[in-house]
């Protein structure tokens, strides 16, 4: 999938966080998911696209199309 900076993106938590690193953990908090099925919208960035990579086993990323 190919994402551009700037482009709305949906991130759903599709594992859960349990005997998780903390580290793990509080990417997710920032990320404002933490339990199976929770959904939060971001604007692509760098710094989103370094959180998606640090739990990418927990979560799919889809494109937003507007």
């Amino acid at each position: 999938m190919e994402l551009k900076e700037g482009q709305k993106i949906l991130i759903t938590q599709v594992r859960g966080s349990g005997r998780r690193t903390k580290e793990v953990i509080d990417t997710l908090k920032a990320l404002g998911l933490g339990r199976t099925g929770k959904k939060k919208e971001h604007t692509f960035n760098n710094c989103i696209f370094g959180m998606i990579r640090k739990v990418e086993h927990l979560v799919s990323v889809e494109k937003l199309d507007f």
